[in-house]
């Protein structure tokens, strides 16, 4: 365990320290998009944050390649240098769509290549798990496609979600999260060394995420972009197929013993591989399914970019930026966490669900209750954002000082502000929610 600390801390110290100067080049680069229609941020914001995400990647695996148990991965699989390949030409594909904007479908080709770069070093789906039946064995066709078509939808579906600061990236990092501790346990509880490579990934990828989080959370300073976003889909779904098709469901029958029913239980986690992928991408998946259908049903390409997924309605019906993503956040992790608390404690499972279910129905009111704004009590003001103290001043007085805010220069009402502390308005004054789209040189 403290060797994978080390590589999550060693990645996430380069990607944090890289992001810097990479905002910096791409601003001299010129990787500055003007604002769309469909974009939430208000002003120019550099892309390329990719670039900082890839050279932690290749921190983190060169770390743990001279680790004294890590290494082991390096010499008996082939998995991580299949990664390192299918990266780093995503990677160049994400950089030059990020400059240039390189048509959707020249990206979808460069997305399969990539995969079919990682199945010919060996990262392959071998077999399936399938409950009722048992172990599949896959034909090297049926492998290949299954493989494909999983790095493929992970990636766009993580691409898919990446529209507002921080989403992509925390949601991604609560996945891998996950995606860890499952992986772990199948490797360290169960003594299955084909999962070390999963683990390590899932390791290497919280690292990246958290090291570019705190440059790119609200208002982000640089956006990952699609050399970032592909990235950490692809990085994704690599772990997701090395520990879904590389551990063999046989090794683990031979821990099991004592009773029926307790061999049923132990059996859960040789079916979990099924579903862990599926879990960690629920809500970016659900909102790639949402996109293709609506842009089609409107005679659009299902490629075409617009104002309808999840994120944009969190934010329509009146949640701030911030609660919006962080939503998004909390639905994350309730699917993943309850997939991987069920697989663990699965003698306990009617608990685990009932938790589950109470945790939606939080879920379910936070999103019914957008215009709720809470406050700190007195004594802890001081240890809150301003947003959520309390107003110092009541009755004239304070009414008097928000219509005055409200108002233009020339005296006339804005309708376009809104007060500081609203809907997670920022602290600083008001401002307004979104750009006025003829401002900015674009149409509606």
């Amino acid at each position: 365990m403290r060797e994978y600390l080390l590589t999550l801390c060693i990645t996430a110290a380069v990607t944090y320290l890289l992001t810097g100067p990479v905002r910096k080049f791409a601003i001299v680069a010129g990787a500055m998009p003007e604002i769309r229609a469909r974009d939430v941020h208000r002003e120019p914001t550099p892309r390329l944050g990719g670039i900082a995400m890839f050279f932690g990647l290749c921190a983190g695996l060169l770390v743990a390649d001279h680790l004294t148990n890590l290494d082991k991965v390096f010499e008996s699989s082939n998995e991580p240098r299949a990664l390192l390949s299918g990266a780093a030409l995503i990677w160049l594909i994400g950089v030059l769509d990020d400059k240039f904007e390189i048509d959707a479908l020249i990206k979808l080709g460069g997305q399969m290549i990539a995969a079919g770069v990682m199945v010919m070093q060996g990262l392959t789906i071998l077999w399936l798990p399938i409950p009722g039946v048992g172990t599949v064995s896959l034909t090297q066709w049926q492998g290949t496609l299954l493989t494909v078509a999983l790095v493929v939808i992970t990636i766009n579906a993580v691409n898919f979600v990446d529209g507002l600061d921080g989403l992509a990236a925390g949601m991604v990092c609560i996945a891998a999260c996950a995606f860890f501790l499952y992986a772990y346990r199948i490797w360290y509880g169960y003594g299955i060394e084909s999962a070390a490579p999963a683990t390590l990934f899932a390791a290497i990828l919280m690292g990246m995420c958290l090291g570019f989080l705190p440059h790119n959370i609200h208002p982000a300073r640089i956006f990952m972009g699609d050399s970032g976003s592909m990235l950490i889909g692809l990085v994704l779904a690599a772990g997701a197929i090395s520990i879904t098709g590389q551990v063999d469901p046989d090794a683990l029958r031979l821990n099991l013993g004592g009773s029926t029913r307790d061999t049923t239980h132990a059996m859960l986690p040789v079916f979990i591989p099924l579903l862990m992928p599926l879990t960690i991408i629920a809500i970016p998946f659900a909102d790639l399914v949402l996109a293709i259908v609506r842009r089609t049903w409107n005679g659009q390409s299902p490629f075409a970019a617009d104002r309808g997924h999840l994120h944009h309605r969190l934010l329509e019906i009146g949640h701030s930026h911030s609660r919006a993503v962080l939503i998004m956040y909390f639905w994350s992790g309730l699917i993943a966490f309850g997939a991987v608390a069920y697989s663990v404690h699965s003698a306990s499972g009617m608990w685990v669900m009932l938790t589950i279910v109470a945790l939606s129905f939080v879920g379910l009111v936070l999103l019914l209750l957008p215009r709720f704004t809470p406050h700190a009590p007195r004594w802890a003001q001081h240890l809150v954002p301003p947003r959520y103290r309390r107003p110092a001043t009541a009755g004239a007085e304070s009414a008097a000082a928000e219509e005055s805010a409200e108002r233009s220069d020339d005296g006339e009402p804005d309708r376009d502000r809104i007060p500081a502390g609203v809907n997670g308005a920022t602290a600083i004054g008001a401002r307004s929610r979104f750009t006025d789209r003829r401002k900015a040189g674009t149409p509606r």
